[in-house]
């Protein structure tokens, strides 16, 4: 009887273990990956009051069993349901992560590695990915500083939002190509100063550029000039591209012009030009330029307000209807007066010529006209294909498809452009060029950025973070690192959904393993709840108070015998 006493006391201790159990999985039903447990339980040892014999061959008897009085009942082992996954709740929260997969979290306290499930993650004022529910740092691996790829070696903290983490870089503009559509009967083509196209660009500071780009049509049908006609800043002022080589340097352009002088309102005295004299009135004197005053002695202008009104006058006094530069641009034949040779001579030239009294083809004082075969210019020849239309190649070289715009001779942080006009053609659009610049190549490469600012962070399947900037960049900023252990069932839990390692479960390296290397993923904007099933518990929860009220009816019964057995003393 007092074994049976005391096989019913253990089996209510034991009973209240596991209703314990069954209380603390359902009160976390709804705990973030919260993992359940359950209870074995194993039998106590037994008393034998007779040991097992053999068969006796002798007297011709059987063997027997042992004779055994079991002693009542243990928790065998309680165990975590850690490898079944939980239920996914969608949060939207770009911070919230879901392993799908056997591997946990690393997260750190500041003294030593502890793993969970719960992917409740935010971003902390040091700009670390920690662990919402305790603030304990997130631990994954950053990316090398030199080749921007992640280095996979001992785990630590992800501050993902550090000084140089909240900022992308600028970079210089390097490439750009024309496409589009240019058209031989656009008015704007046909212009002194040509088709303009805008071309945007950055500098290695990220400061944002705009060059004018003019493409005008000489006098052979399939045959363009392509020039820089001006490069202006953010702010719109224009800046000095005299030293800016585009393509190959000097070019010459076939186009007719001829201008005259108006002799009824301007004429020439020397070196000087003046307004002409008027009949019946004293000759006006008022000198409008001095060439003296407009070259240096080697021939170049002068840069001066007065250079620069006496040549716009000069320009006006022939009539010329474009730009000052195009006006010194046109050229004819001469002959060299040293060696006999052929040379194209510049307005420029004559200019100079005329102002330091040199041999040569001299400026015109007269009224006559003055004819000039075409122009020269800084920037290259773009041709096309007369029957297809289709781009033929710049300055007569087929295999050619680009050119070089040389802003790097501006000193400061400008860089070289490599601009393709490959994608560009020649055909009839009712007068209208759709021709445009991009900066960039046909991959996007090249096209530079200004200073981009951080404006969000993305956890992708595979852990890896990377930051998005206002520029049009990301950035790989690091990866969330994973744990896997030989028994994850080892584990020991620490409260806060946290696990540490055993002598159990296998010990954590230090380095972990990318959630995808045994075919897990990470779902971000998610969150996995916990794996208790509630009606299996409720049957739980059935069967043990069915067992813990046998067991009292066990004690209550014993009792009852162990009372009648006192009586019969008394």
């Amino acid at each position: 009887m007092m074994r049976a006493l005391y096989s019913g006391v253990s089996g209510l201790k034991t009973h209240q273990i596991k209703m314990d159990v069954i209380g603390n999985n359902i009160a976390n039903v709804n705990t973030t990956a919260y993992k359940s447990s359950s209870i074995v339980f194993s039998e106590m040892m037994s008393q034998t009051t007779q040991k097992a014999s053999g068969a006796n061959a002798a007297t011709g008897t059987g063997g027997t069993n042992a004779r055994q009085i079991g002693l009542g009942v243990r928790s065998g082992a309680i165990n975590t349901n850690i490898s079944t996954q939980g239920a996914s709740q969608s949060t939207g929260n770009p911070f919230d992560v879901m392993i799908t997969g056997d591997a946990l979290f690393v997260v750190n306290n500041g003294t030593e590695n502890l793993f969970t499930r719960d992917g409740s993650f935010y971003v902390d004022e040091a700009g670390n990915l920690a662990m919402t529910s305790t603030g304990y740092n997130v631990m994954g691996w950053l990316p090398d500083e030199a080749t921007q790829e992640i280095r996979q070696d001992t785990v630590q903290a992800l501050r993902i939002m550090n000084a140089a983490n909240m900022t992308y870089p600028p970079e210089a503009t390097s490439k750009a190509y024309m496409s589009g559509i240019l058209d031989k009967n656009d008015p704007d083509v046909t212009s002194a100063g040509g088709k303009i196209i805008n071309l945007n660009f950055y500098d290695n500071l990220g400061y944002s550029y705009t060059a004018r780009i003019s493409m005008k049509q000489s006098d052979i049908t399939n045959e363009y000039s392509i020039e820089l006609a001006a490069l202006l800043d953010s702010t719109g002022k224009e800046l000095d591209i005299s030293e800016v080589k585009m393509g190959e340097g000097l070019r010459y352009q076939a186009k007719a012009t001829t201008i005259s002088f108006d002799s009824l309102a301007y004429r020439w005295d020397g070196m000087q030009l003046k307004y002409a004299t008027q009949a019946g009135a004293e000759e006006d004197n008022t000198i409008l330029a001095d060439l003296t005053k407009i070259f240096d002695a080697s021939g170049d202008i002068l840069d001066t307000p007065e250079a620069t009104a006496g040549l716009e006058e000069i320009a006006k006094a022939y009539g010329y209807e474009g730009s000052v530069d195009e006006f010194l641009a046109l050229c004819n034949s001469g002959v060299d007066a040293t060696t006999g040779e052929e040379v194209r001579v510049t307005l420029q030239n004559m200019l100079f010529n005329l102002a330091n009294g040199t041999a040569g083809v001299q400026f015109p004082i007269s009224d006559e006209k003055i004819e000039f075969t075409g122009r020269v210019y800084d920037g290259a020849t773009i041709n096309y294909n007369t029957n297809s239309g289709k781009f033929d190649g710049i300055n007569g070289n087929p295999r050619t498809t680009s050119i070089n715009l040389a802003f790097s001779s501006l000193g400061g942080n400008f860089s070289d452009i490599t601009m393709d006009f490959s994608e560009s053609s020649m055909f009839d659009n009712k007068g209208t060029s759709t021709i445009a610049g991009t900066r960039g190549d046909f991959d996007g490469l090249g096209s530079g950025r200004r200073l981009g600012d951080m404006i969000g962070v993305s956890i992708q399947n595979n852990g890896m973070i990377y930051a998005t900037y206002d520029n049009g960049m990301t950035k790989l900023v690091g990866q969330i690192a994973t744990a896997e252990f030989a028994n994850a069932s080892g584990l020991e839990k620490k409260g806060d959904n946290l696990y540490a390692e055993t002598l159990n479960s296998g010990e954590f390296d230090g380095i972990g393993v990318d959630v995808t290397a045994n075919g897990g993923y990470m779902s971000t904007g998610q969150l996995e709840m916990s794996n208790v099933d509630l009606s299996a518990e409720f049957t739980e929860m059935i069967t043990t108070q069915r067992g813990f009220q046998a067991n009292s009816r066990i004690i209550t019964v014993s009792d009852t015998l162990l009372e009648e057995l006192t009586n019969l003393k008394r």
